[in-house]
Protein backbone atom coordinates (compact mmCIF):
# COMPACT_ATOMS: atom_id res chain seq x y z
CA UNK A 1 0.00 0.00 0.00
CA UNK A 2 2.56 2.53 0.61
CA UNK A 3 4.91 1.32 -2.47
CA UNK A 4 1.74 2.47 -4.30
CA UNK A 5 1.29 6.04 -2.64
CA UNK A 6 5.08 6.34 -3.02
CA UNK A 7 4.45 6.02 -6.96
CA UNK A 8 1.31 7.79 -7.62
CA UNK A 9 3.30 10.84 -5.61
CA UNK A 10 6.60 10.38 -7.97
CA UNK A 11 4.23 10.33 -11.13
CA UNK A 12 2.57 13.44 -9.73
CA UNK A 13 5.65 15.33 -9.46
CA UNK A 14 6.87 14.59 -13.10
CA UNK A 15 3.57 15.52 -14.44
CA UNK A 16 4.36 18.90 -13.05
CA UNK A 17 7.18 19.28 -14.12
CA UNK A 18 6.23 18.27 -17.73
CA UNK A 19 3.48 21.13 -18.13
CA UNK A 20 3.51 24.41 -20.21
CA UNK A 21 4.65 27.76 -17.80
CA UNK A 22 2.21 30.48 -17.65
CA UNK A 23 2.38 33.43 -20.65
CA UNK A 24 4.61 36.13 -18.98
CA UNK A 25 3.19 39.34 -20.32
CA UNK A 26 4.73 43.22 -20.85
CA UNK A 27 2.79 46.46 -21.05
CA UNK A 28 0.72 47.16 -24.65
CA UNK A 29 2.86 43.47 -26.15
CA UNK A 30 1.17 39.64 -26.17
CA UNK A 31 4.48 38.34 -24.56
CA UNK A 32 7.57 38.98 -23.08
CA UNK A 33 9.35 38.17 -26.09
CA UNK A 34 8.03 40.47 -28.29
CA UNK A 35 8.89 43.55 -25.88
CA UNK A 36 12.51 42.56 -26.03
CA UNK A 37 12.72 41.99 -29.51
CA UNK A 38 10.81 45.85 -30.28
CA UNK A 39 13.41 46.88 -27.04
CA UNK A 40 16.21 45.61 -29.39
CA UNK A 41 15.28 47.06 -32.74
CA UNK A 42 14.83 50.45 -30.60
CA UNK A 43 18.43 50.49 -29.02
CA UNK A 44 19.77 49.42 -32.44
CA UNK A 45 17.97 52.64 -33.85
CA UNK A 46 19.31 55.10 -31.73
CA UNK A 47 23.02 53.73 -31.64
CA UNK A 48 22.58 53.75 -35.35
CA UNK A 49 23.97 57.37 -37.20
CA UNK A 50 20.58 59.52 -37.89
CA UNK A 51 20.24 60.29 -41.51
CA UNK A 52 19.32 64.15 -42.42
CA UNK A 53 16.28 64.79 -43.85
CA UNK A 54 17.40 68.30 -45.31
CA UNK A 55 18.43 67.99 -48.75
CA UNK A 56 21.93 68.49 -49.46
CA UNK A 57 22.28 72.66 -50.71
CA UNK A 58 22.91 72.74 -54.65
CA UNK A 59 26.21 74.35 -56.21
CA UNK A 60 27.14 75.98 -59.26
CA UNK A 61 27.55 73.97 -61.81
CA UNK A 62 29.91 76.46 -63.90
CA UNK A 63 33.63 75.36 -64.27
CA UNK A 64 35.59 77.58 -61.94
CA UNK A 65 32.79 79.22 -59.90
CA UNK A 66 32.77 79.83 -56.25
CA UNK A 67 29.41 77.39 -54.58
CA UNK A 68 26.76 79.05 -55.20
CA UNK A 69 23.26 78.76 -52.65
CA UNK A 70 20.07 78.99 -53.38
CA UNK A 71 18.66 81.98 -54.33
CA UNK A 72 22.34 83.63 -53.21
CA UNK A 73 25.49 85.26 -54.69
CA UNK A 74 28.70 83.44 -55.42
CA UNK A 75 31.39 84.65 -53.02
CA UNK A 76 33.63 85.60 -55.81
CA UNK A 77 31.85 88.13 -57.00
CA UNK A 78 31.23 89.35 -53.47
CA UNK A 79 35.17 89.72 -52.55
CA UNK A 80 35.18 91.67 -56.30
CA UNK A 81 33.18 94.25 -55.17
CA UNK A 82 34.03 94.64 -51.70
CA UNK A 83 31.58 93.14 -49.68
CA UNK A 84 32.36 91.03 -46.71
CA UNK A 85 36.18 91.76 -46.59
CA UNK A 86 37.24 93.45 -43.45
CA UNK A 87 40.45 95.37 -44.03
CA UNK A 88 43.15 96.01 -41.48
CA UNK A 89 44.77 99.61 -41.55
CA UNK A 90 48.41 99.51 -42.62
CA UNK A 91 50.58 101.75 -41.76
CA UNK A 92 52.13 104.03 -44.94
CA UNK A 93 55.48 104.23 -43.28
CA UNK A 94 55.39 108.19 -44.14
CA UNK A 95 53.70 109.14 -41.36
CA UNK A 96 52.97 107.09 -37.83
CA UNK A 97 49.28 108.92 -37.56
CA UNK A 98 48.29 107.54 -41.15
CA UNK A 99 47.20 104.42 -42.08
CA UNK A 100 45.47 103.42 -45.34
CA UNK A 101 42.55 101.22 -45.76
CA UNK A 102 42.23 99.26 -48.92
CA UNK A 103 45.06 97.87 -50.90
CA UNK A 104 45.98 99.16 -53.91
CA UNK A 105 44.77 96.61 -57.29
CA UNK A 106 43.95 97.80 -60.56
CA UNK A 107 40.98 98.82 -60.33
CA UNK A 108 41.46 100.77 -57.12
CA UNK A 109 44.83 102.69 -58.04
CA UNK A 110 46.59 104.02 -55.18
CA UNK A 111 46.64 108.48 -54.82
CA UNK A 112 49.17 109.92 -56.20
CA UNK A 113 52.15 111.82 -53.90
CA UNK A 114 50.73 115.77 -54.54
CA UNK A 115 54.49 117.13 -54.53
CA UNK A 116 53.66 121.07 -55.78
CA UNK A 117 56.26 123.45 -55.06
CA UNK A 118 54.18 126.26 -55.48
CA UNK A 119 51.94 125.31 -52.36
CA UNK A 120 53.64 126.83 -49.40
CA UNK A 121 54.14 124.59 -46.45
CA UNK A 122 54.43 127.37 -44.01
CA UNK A 123 51.76 126.58 -41.45
CA UNK A 124 53.49 123.26 -40.71
CA UNK A 125 55.35 123.02 -38.41
CA UNK A 126 56.84 120.17 -38.68
CA UNK A 127 57.83 121.15 -42.36
CA UNK A 128 59.40 124.51 -41.35
CA UNK A 129 61.03 123.35 -38.01
CA UNK A 130 63.01 121.20 -40.02
CA UNK A 131 64.85 123.60 -41.89
CA UNK A 132 64.18 127.01 -40.37
CA UNK A 133 65.75 128.16 -37.16
CA UNK A 134 65.49 131.28 -35.20
CA UNK A 135 68.16 133.20 -36.93
CA UNK A 136 67.18 132.27 -40.73
CA UNK A 137 63.64 132.83 -40.10
CA UNK A 138 64.82 136.32 -38.93
CA UNK A 139 66.79 136.91 -41.83
CA UNK A 140 64.07 135.83 -44.20
CA UNK A 141 61.71 138.10 -42.36
CA UNK A 142 63.99 141.33 -43.16
CA UNK A 143 64.87 139.99 -47.13
CA UNK A 144 60.88 140.34 -47.50
CA UNK A 145 60.42 143.33 -45.63
CA UNK A 146 63.42 144.59 -47.81
CA UNK A 147 61.59 143.85 -50.88
CA UNK A 148 58.17 145.08 -50.15
CA UNK A 149 57.78 148.78 -52.36
CA UNK A 150 55.19 150.95 -51.29
CA UNK A 151 53.63 152.85 -53.73
CA UNK A 152 52.19 156.24 -53.37
CA UNK A 153 49.37 157.16 -54.69
CA UNK A 154 49.19 159.58 -57.65
CA UNK A 155 46.10 161.97 -59.01
CA UNK A 156 43.57 160.40 -61.70
CA UNK A 157 44.70 161.28 -65.24
CA UNK A 158 43.18 164.28 -67.26
CA UNK A 159 40.86 162.93 -69.80
CA UNK A 160 42.24 163.89 -72.93
CA UNK A 161 39.77 166.29 -75.02
CA UNK A 162 39.86 164.67 -78.36
CA UNK A 163 37.64 161.39 -77.13
CA UNK A 164 34.72 163.48 -77.43
CA UNK A 165 32.19 164.93 -75.41
CA UNK A 166 31.70 163.35 -71.92
CA UNK A 167 28.38 161.56 -72.10
CA UNK A 168 28.59 160.33 -68.33
CA UNK A 169 29.17 164.24 -67.22
CA UNK A 170 26.51 164.92 -69.15
CA UNK A 171 24.10 161.94 -68.11
CA UNK A 172 24.48 163.16 -64.26
CA UNK A 173 23.57 166.42 -65.05
CA UNK A 174 20.83 166.13 -67.33
CA UNK A 175 17.89 167.73 -65.95
CA UNK A 176 15.36 165.30 -67.27
CA UNK A 177 14.85 161.31 -68.04
CA UNK A 178 14.33 159.77 -71.52
CA UNK A 179 10.85 160.85 -72.63
CA UNK A 180 10.40 163.88 -71.28
CA UNK A 181 10.51 166.89 -74.17
CA UNK A 182 12.98 169.48 -73.05
CA UNK A 183 14.52 170.92 -76.62
CA UNK A 184 12.19 172.10 -79.28
CA UNK A 185 12.45 169.70 -82.53
CA UNK A 186 11.70 170.62 -86.25
CA UNK A 187 8.73 169.27 -87.64
CA UNK A 188 11.13 167.81 -90.59
CA UNK A 189 12.52 165.58 -88.33
CA UNK A 190 10.45 161.90 -88.56
CA UNK A 191 10.08 158.27 -87.80
CA UNK A 192 11.94 157.29 -91.22
CA UNK A 193 14.89 159.56 -90.75
CA UNK A 194 15.28 158.64 -87.14
CA UNK A 195 15.88 155.64 -87.75
CA UNK A 196 17.92 155.54 -91.03
CA UNK A 197 20.26 157.83 -89.31
CA UNK A 198 20.73 155.71 -86.02
CA UNK A 199 21.59 152.95 -87.88
CA UNK A 200 24.76 154.21 -88.84
CA UNK A 201 25.79 154.29 -84.88
CA UNK A 202 27.33 150.80 -83.90
CA UNK A 203 25.35 152.04 -79.99
CA UNK A 204 23.88 154.28 -78.34
CA UNK A 205 26.85 155.29 -76.33
CA UNK A 206 28.48 156.42 -79.89
CA UNK A 207 25.09 158.31 -81.10
CA UNK A 208 25.05 160.00 -78.14
CA UNK A 209 28.85 161.20 -78.33
CA UNK A 210 28.61 162.18 -81.92
CA UNK A 211 25.31 163.76 -80.88
CA UNK A 212 26.84 166.23 -78.76
CA UNK A 213 29.53 166.49 -80.79
CA UNK A 214 27.12 168.27 -83.70
CA UNK A 215 25.35 170.47 -81.31
CA UNK A 216 22.94 168.72 -79.29
CA UNK A 217 21.24 168.73 -77.25
CA UNK A 218 20.11 172.16 -78.48
CA UNK A 219 20.52 171.43 -82.14
CA UNK A 220 19.52 168.28 -84.01
CA UNK A 221 20.93 168.25 -87.13
CA UNK A 222 20.20 164.35 -88.17
CA UNK A 223 17.13 164.16 -86.70
CA UNK A 224 18.49 161.39 -84.31
CA UNK A 225 16.25 162.94 -80.97
CA UNK A 226 12.54 163.80 -82.62
CA UNK A 227 11.07 163.55 -79.19
CA UNK A 228 13.35 166.58 -77.56
CA UNK A 229 14.41 164.96 -74.80
CA UNK A 230 18.32 165.25 -75.14
CA UNK A 231 19.17 161.67 -75.59
CA UNK A 232 20.12 160.50 -78.99
CA UNK A 233 18.60 156.37 -80.49
CA UNK A 234 17.13 155.40 -77.19
CA UNK A 235 20.33 156.21 -75.41
CA UNK A 236 19.22 156.15 -71.38
CA UNK A 237 21.38 158.48 -68.65
CA UNK A 238 19.62 156.22 -65.94
CA UNK A 239 22.46 153.88 -65.66
CA UNK A 240 24.44 156.09 -65.02
CA UNK A 241 22.62 158.50 -62.42
CA UNK A 242 21.90 155.02 -60.57
CA UNK A 243 26.06 154.59 -60.38
CA UNK A 244 26.03 157.84 -59.15
CA UNK A 245 23.77 157.75 -56.44
CA UNK A 246 21.38 160.67 -58.42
Amino acid sequence: MKSGLVVLAALTVLAACGSPQPTQRGIGFDDFSQFELERARREAALSSPRQSIIPPPQVNTIPGASPLPPGGIPSSDLAAAGIGQVQTPVNTGNDPGRTQGLDASPTNAPPALANNPGISDEQSFDAVAGRETIESDAERRAAQAAARQEIQPTAVPQRPSSTGPNIVEYAINAPNVKGQEWYSRSILSGQGRFQRNCAGYASPDEAQRDFLSRGGPERDRLGIDPDGDGFACGWDPAPFKRAAGN
